[in-house]
């Protein structure tokens, strides 16, 4: 887990940081484990209080890793993102699936998580830091809703999540895009909670000032909102049996091989 994930507890506060920065911190089968494994481990920190999340480098999380869509355009399927090819709709972590729980593992936690995010946060990236309680932004960040772009659906727990943060037409725009929006439009959607010139100070500022609250009361405010949502259970689901059809079929492969390829996509209908 170190080489993808550095964990730091200091009075309560986790600074949780991806290190990754010479791959901008890209979603490969390690980071999966070691996002996974991260939440396993704050979950077992008795005196934990708040979560800081952030990237080291230049940038939050740019996505999926290349390497995983080049292996697709040569394998004709079988390199699919995360590693071998496995059944999606096997629920590995209560409701979510492998993959969703690297996202969804935020949200269970106890206590606040704050996202400090900076650079780009595309794809996985960005549905990564939509488990966190909050986002806080640099100004010159860019996001995107990418799958899309690859042929596929947002499918690590982004869906549920997204529907109880933004619009309805808003959302479904962006996941029919893929549009790169700023900071500034992410607030406008309610995507983005504070912009910041130092994210990820800022956050630890914001995760200390939690940390002298109550964690009784911290812990029970979390346990209410999160009860607020719908059951999020059909909705990872559909996550799961969308991505299930659309890996590795004709038109997303030809999506791959038509971007990494950089020409224009050669779709058939039906």
């Amino acid at each position: 887990m170190d080489n993808r994930v550095a964990i730091e507890v200091t009075s309560g506060v986790a600074d949780v940081r991806l290190v990754r920065a010479d791959k901008m911190n890209a979603l490969d089968m390690a980071m999966f484990e070691a996002l996974v494994a991260a939440t396993e481990r704050l979950s077992r920190e008795k005196r934990l209080r708040a979560v800081v999340l952030s990237g080291e480098g230049r940038a939050f999380c740019a996505g999926l890793d290349m390497g995983r869509f080049a292996a697709m355009k040569e394998s004709g399927g079988n390199g699919i993102p995360g590693g071998e090819k496995r059944d999606l709709t096997v629920r590995t972590h209560g409701q979510a699936n492998f993959a969703q729980q690297a996202v969804w593992g935020w949200r269970q936690l106890p206590v606040p998580v704050i996202a400090a995010v900076h650079g780009v946060a595309y794809g996985g990236g960005f549905q990564l830091a939509l488990g966190a309680d909050m986002r806080y932004v640099a100004p010159d960040t860019k996001m995107s809703i990418m799958e899309i772009k690859w042929g596929l659906v947002p499918d690590m727990a982004g869906t549920p999540i997204l529907a109880t943060l933004m619009r309805d037409d808003l959302l479904r725009e962006l996941t029919y895009t893929g549009r790169v929006f700023s900071a500034e439009e992410g607030q406008s959607y309610g995507l983005v909670t504070r912009i910041c010139d130092d994210p990820r100070a800022a956050a630890l500022e914001t995760a200390r000032e939690i940390a002298g609250k109550s964690p009784d009361a911290i812990r029970a405010a979390k346990r209410m909102l999160n009860n607020l949502s719908v059951d999020p259970g059909p909705a990872l689901l559909a996550e799961s049996v969308e991505q299930q059809k659309l890996i590795g079929s004709p038109n997303q492969l030809e999506a791959v091989r038509a971007n990494i390829e950089k020409r224009a996509p050669r779709f058939v209908d039906g």
